[in-house]
């Protein structure tokens, strides 16, 4: 299934151009067009697949386990990569752009540039977690799994 108005649909369907470093019957890796780092690498489903929860299990896996390929190619390559991160933006308040499934994959190094900026001071109280604790256990669906 694709979406014609999706940009990462045209490049799975190889109608937008990319660079790709991996494919198979699942997905696809390429880089992305705005790097956070050299090297920044998108691991998306060739199925349209909007949002995190449209993501069965074998396919998240499998995306996973590309990453984690991935990863260890970016650290052999000889581009910049003392580290990794991988991040999964799901959602418009999380940040997602393109509205089809993709993690990235940043290889990170000293100084460059990429930060995550939160609150880290205002820590809730143990009572606060185990009641965040409790609504979302009472939120699982046991029968999705």
């Amino acid at each position: 299934m694709t979406d014609s108005d999706c940009v990462f649909c045209d490049i799975v369907q190889r109608t937008a151009p990319a660079t790709f470093v991996h494919e198979d019957d699942v997905v696809v890796a390429f880089l992305d067009i705005n790097p956070v780092t050299p090297g920044h690498l998108l691991v998306v489903p060739r199925a349209h697949l909007p949002a995190l929860s449209d993501v069965d299990a074998p396919t998240g896996a499998h995306m996973f386990n590309v990453a984690q390929h991935m990863a260890a190619a970016l650290r052999n390559s000889g581009v910049r990569c003392d580290g990794v991160n991988l991040f999964y933006a799901d959602g418009k308040a999380a940040f997602q752009e393109v509205f089809h499934a993709h993690l990235h994959v940043l290889p990170r190094f000293e100084g460059d540039g990429f930060k995550l900026i939160a609150d880290w001071e205002n820590r809730p109280t143990r009572e606060a977690l185990d009641e965040i604790g409790l609504q979302i256990r009472g939120a699982i669906d046991r029968d999705s799994r």
